[in-house]
């Protein structure tokens, strides 16, 4: 099978993912009510560590003291990632939500991009972002905002350290433990906020099935795509996310966005996309770490 003709099924395989990421993340939001974002943050991370920890069978044994720092650092950045998203997602819509927080990975692309067009792409960003706000910021959420602009650092912060882990781990070893440090941070928080409700089966099942969405199912396909699709197409698909929830938003959650709003989201992936193009055509990127 040519490269070309295997590109199709890989190209469907991460739109399945991102797919499946929302919509985890939109039956997420319809637990707040019962379990309140760090309870569900909570679920999310512990069964997710426990499905990469059976599926990884990780070494603790032969690591540096430099490589378990990475790993702690690395599950220190998937808790709070993970946990400002949600608190992000309780106060805004799940497709504003996204689109803010992309601007991190974009943000990152952007300073690794060289030329005057990186600039370009920084201002279409900032003209999205500023579309976002249908005309005035008043509309959204002031502290959803800041949860969704803390949470993209934490995107870029989380980019930065799974190249590290990644080097210094083999296969999924780095993030299943990563994944458990996260859950063990996470645990207070949710239990604090959620309590007894925990321990309801149809909460844990739930739960569960948010972990396997938003993170098992999307990993192992973006893990197959990468095989057969370039890395820079492969980002640039990513790139998608902000559409992917905002559809996942209205579809499952009701939720309507204006006419602006979709042209701030249109924006912000077109300068994902262009950022992204910029870096792929570089001959050569110093690794970060």
């Amino acid at each position: 099978m040519s490269a070309s003709s295997r590109r199709g099924p890989a190209a469907a395989l991460v739109l399945v993912g991102l797919a499946c990421q929302e919509v985890g993340a939109s039956f997420a939001v319809m637990l707040f009510p019962e379990t309140g974002p760090l309870g569900i943050v909570m679920l999310r991370l512990v069964f997710s560590a426990l499905l990469l920890l059976a599926i990884a069978r990780p070494r603790l044994r032969g690591h540096t003291a430099g490589a378990w720092r990475s790993v702690v650092w690395f599950g220190v950045v998937l808790a709070s990632m993970n946990g400002l998203f949600y608190l992000a997602l309780e106060r805004l819509p799940l497709g504003v939500t996204v689109t803010i927080e992309v601007l991190g990975p974009l943000t990152l692309s952007i300073l690794t991009a060289s030329g005057l067009a990186r600039w370009l792409w920084a201002g279409l960003a900032l003209a999205g972002v500023v579309a976002l706000g249908a005309g005035g910021w008043d509309r959204l959420d002031a502290l959803g905002v800041l949860f969704a602009l803390a949470a993209a650092v934490s995107w870029a912060l989380y980019i930065l350290a799974s190249a590290r882990v990644g080097r210094e781990f083999p296969r999924l070893d780095g993030l299943a433990l990563a994944m458990t440090v996260g859950a063990v941070i996470a645990l207070p928080f949710g239990i604090t906020q959620a309590g007894g409700v925990l321990l309801r089966p149809e909460i844990l099942a739930l739960g569960a099935a948010v972990a396997l969405l938003s993170s098992t199912v999307p990993y192992a396909l973006e893990l197959i795509a990468l095989r057969r699709l370039p890395a820079s197409a492969f980002a640039i698909m990513m790139s998608l996310g902000p559409a992917t929830a905002s559809l996942a938003g209205f579809l499952l959650l009701g939720q309507h966005l204006s006419w602006l709003e979709i042209a701030g989201i249109a924006l912000v992936i077109g300068a994902s996309i262009g950022a992204v193009t910029a870096v792929s055509r570089r001959p050569a990127i110093e690794p970060v770490g």
